[in-house]
């Protein structure tokens, strides 16, 4: 009888843990139209009987820069107690493509590289980032998505193209 209600104890207050710290944890990505990133969807990649599932979700990010691009990143999401409350590492797997209606004319004073958006992808150590090149002679904004980290970063990247005005 104790041993069922010391492990009926310790689950609840795993549930109060964890539902704290959702509350204490900044809001999931969403955006009403105004440029900020936002979460198009997710799919479960592996069931988790009592925590949240590893997923993997794609955010959509508008480049602030160049009107009209968006950028969608499908990445990995680590589940699990520390991936609720965002103590986990996610894994430096991921795949981008960028879209636009059409060519987009380049605004004025458009620097030959910058960043686009980085996001954290561990608590400290480790961020994903989307990087903006123009390659003048083929008329195309190239986007490099790669994982960078303090001691040593990741091979992993992925690249998409939009054809702009010349």
């Amino acid at each position: 009888m104790k041993i069922r209600l010391f492990v009926g104890t310790a689950v609840a207050g795993l549930l109060v843990a964890a539902v704290g710290a959702a509350l204490l944890l900044p809001t999931p990505r969403v955006a009403a139209g105004d440029g900020s990133p936002q979460d198009v969807g997710c799919v479960s990649t592996t069931f988790r009987l009592a925590s949240p599932n590893d997923k993997v979700c794609v955010t959509a990010y508008p480049d602030p820069a160049v009107p009209g691009v968006t950028c969608y990143l499908s990445q990995a999401r680590t589940g699990g107690y520390s991936g609720a409350l965002g103590l986990a590492e996610d894994p430096s797997r991921f795949s981008i493509s960028c879209a636009a209606p059409g060519p987009v004319p380049l605004p004025a004073g458009l620097p030959e590289d910058a960043d686009v958006f980085s996001e954290r992808t561990s608590i400290i150590f480790k961020k994903t980032t989307v990087r903006r090149f123009i390659d003048r002679r083929s008329g195309m904004l190239v986007y490099l998505g790669y994982s960078t980290k303090i001691v040593e970063g990741s091979p992993m990247n992925s690249v998409s193209v939009v054809p702009f005005v010349k």
